[in-house]
């Protein structure tokens, strides 16, 4: 099998590439997987369904209204053309071009299927395109979809400790499913299979950092087949390495996300305008197939997958797409350097910044790059002595951007950095001076971007998903913001700096309290801390405050009066970020300082308000990330304040 000559069969309406080892059947000239043989299974993907929703690319647009819906589209194409094809490769081309005539959005896209000899598997890229002259147009989402049977893929894998059997489509229907309060989760209440009766389903329990999200899929156990998705590189992703996206879920589906409002809201929704000539390239992504042996275990189809996918990141960028629009090795450029971190109130001399996220990306403000989609984006992460290199970048223009764990802010190399082919630049020292006027005088939390340090309650047994029990995901669990009434049904959360421990006392989610008649109330956090003696109150202390996440929130502020009107500091109105209700504990990173007069502490005991003010449901709310209370300028104040 392993020397079988490449085979194209083009006829009316559909076009097959066999490779002796799977063959793939796709709709001409729409450019839709109608089928794909191997091994022992004449169709992986799901039969009973119509042939254009099988494996299909797709994408949702509008003409510029607000918000992160819009139009439906498959992207069906009507032109078909054969690129490649020799010994080694097929490669074709499913084209749609964009009419003043047509009501469809406003790119050209050019849809690839690749099938390399000895392969086992497939590839696909695409190339959208905007001219100048077109309309304006926002494009929330594209992705690449693919169903499978439900007759033989029940088991889904997305990471080494996320992988489980999975229930049926039917069981979210509403005859053996509850919906709960929002329509993606749903109570199984007669699921076909009676071991999943009570747990609930929710594609977005499986979602996945953009920095994790390299493979993830399906086996069937009779016959032990797995199908795959895998994703090389992030490169073409929107919003950088935390950025999260959905993966496999019910259906069963794979999915390979491109670009995706999830966890962030309209700040990821791309925006094309006006006069603005847009082009990239989504992909080329890898659909793998494998197998094992009679008396071979199936689970171990996901230890290959990996295997696999790992084949496929070192192979990255592939030389073999047809596309002049994606360059090869020799046509991208690296860059190199080393990252150091200087907060003198840490240390006096500059630290390296060891396991730090370095990136480039489209030119911005500091922290652009979690909203930035319309460019590219390369990641790395710093060596123990804060080395870093950026490989295989494509030629343009780009900003330098890093965070570091530890370290509150953004940095940002204010150089501009041109990428050449065949460019190798080395930046030198690179020095991050995080945010920082003051001693520390106390802080909750770790500066990670994340609230997962926090007190993350048990789910309601009513409410449970098997796989992340007793799981290091534990956020993971369906209707956890309803906890925070149970746990404080009468009074708001109070913590005593000190006293209190932010993994037991903190809750992981500043949300709204339910009330029994379905209405909620706003909460306020009050933080208590002392301070043996204030100097001169003319001189301002700083309070550090980094949101994980908002959404539809307003973040108020006060010290020792909460009936000062107006607050001292106010966020407005933040976030579309909706990580509360999907299960993910963080969104998009946000930083505060906040000015506090010394006029407005007292010596002996003080208190901050944090009054989350919206309460219109339950996912009104914010996660933090870090809290730190600054003194002055150690040469005002002593540093043994406590």
């Amino acid at each position: 099998m392993a020397n079988e000559i490449l085979q194209l069969d083009i006829q009316d309406h559909h076009v097959v590439m066999d490779n002796g080892i799977l063959q793939v059947t796709l709709s001409k000239p729409d450019g839709n997987v109608t089928g794909i043989k191997y091994n022992s299974i004449d169709n992986v993907l799901e039969v009973d369904d119509k042939e254009a929703h099988r494996g299909y690319w797709d994408l949702v647009w509008n003409s510029g209204t607000p918000g992160t819906t819009g139009t439906f589209d498959e992207m069906r194409g009507r032109e078909f053309e054969v690129m490649v094809q020799n010994e080694e490769q097929i490669e074709l081309s499913f084209k749609r071009n964009y009419s003043f005539k047509d009501k469809a959005v406003p790119l050209n896209i050019d849809k690839r299927f690749i099938m390399l000899r000895n392969s086992s598997g497939f590839y696909s890229y695409a190339i959208y395109e905007h001219m100048r002259e077109w309309p304006p147009f926002n494009l929330p989402q594209t992705r690449i979809v693919f169903k499978l049977r439900k007759d033989k893929f029940h088991y889904m894998a997305i990471a080494d400790d996320r992988q489980r059997f999975m229930p049926l489509p039917e069981d979210r229907l509403r005859h053996r499913g509850k919906p709960l309060d929002f329509p993606e989760a749903v109570l199984l209440v007669n699921p076909k299979e009676p071991e999943f009766k009570g747990e609930v389903d929710d594609k977005y329990q499986y979602s996945c950092e953009n920095k994790d999200l390299k493979v993830h899929g399906w086996i069937s156990m009779d016959p032990p087949v797995g199908f795959w998705q895998i994703t090389p590189s992030s490169e073409f992703r929107s919003g950088g390495p935390l950025k999260q996206n959905l993966t496999s879920h019910v259906g069963p589906y794979a999915l390979a996300m491109f670009l995706s409002a999830h966890y962030s809201g309209e700040d990821l929704v791309l925006k094309v305008s006006p006069d603005e000539p847009w082009k990239k390239v989504f992909g080329p992504v890898f659909f793998y197939l494998n197998s094992v042996s009679d008396g071979g275990d199936p689970l171990s189809l996901w230890e290959d997958a990996k295997t696999q996918m790992s084949k496929e990141v070192q192979s990255w960028p592939y030389s073999f797409p047809a596309s002049e629009d994606f360059p090869p090795p020799n046509q991208r450029g690296r860059l190199t350097g080393k990252l150091f971190v200087l907060d003198r109130y840490v240390n006096e001399e500059k630290m390296p910044a060891t396991d730090a996220y370095v990136g480039l990306a489209a030119p911005g403000d500091v922290g652009s790059w979690q909203t930035e989609k319309k460019g590219y984006q390369f990641w790395t992460k710093t060596d123990a002595d804060g080395s870093f290199s950026i490989e295989h970048v494509r030629i343009g223009d780009y900003n330098l951007y890093a965070w570091v764990p530890g370290f509150i802010g953004d940095y940002r190399y204010d150089v501009l950095i041109n990428v050449s082919s065949g460019s190798d630049m080395d930046v030198g020292d690179l020095v991050y001076e995080p945010p920082r006027n003051g001693p520390t005088l106390w802080e909750i939390g770790i500066p990670d971007r994340s609230a997962a340090e926090f007190y993350i309650p048990d789910p309601d047994p009513k409410y449970i998903n098997k796989l992340y029990i007793n799981h290091p995901d534990r956020f993971r669990q369906y209707g956890l913001w309803e906890k925070y009434a149970e746990l404080h049904p009468d009074a708001d959360l109070v913590y005593s700096v000190g006293v209190s421990d932010y993994t037991k006392d903190w809750f992981f989610a500043h949300v709204n309290r339910k009330r029994n008649d379905g209405s909620h109330l706003a909460t306020t956090w009050e933080i208590k801390f002392r301070l043996d003696n204030i100097i001169d109150k003319g001189v301002s202390y700083t309070l550090r405050v980094a949101l994980a996440t908002a959404n539809v929130a307003e973040l108020q502020i006060q010290v020792n009066n909460p009936e000062a009107k107006p607050s001292l500091f106010t966020t407005g109105v933040i976030g579309h970020d909706n990580a509360i209700a999907r299960h993910g504990i963080h969104g998009l990173y946000r930083l505060y300082s906040v000015d506090i007069l010394g006029s407005l502490l007292v010596e002996g005991e003080n208190t901050i308000f944090l009054s989350q003010i919206i309460n219109n449901s339950s996912f009104n709310g914010i996660m933090y990330d870090y809290i730190r209370l600054e003194g002055p300028p150690s040469d005002l104040i002593p540093l043994n304040n406590s």
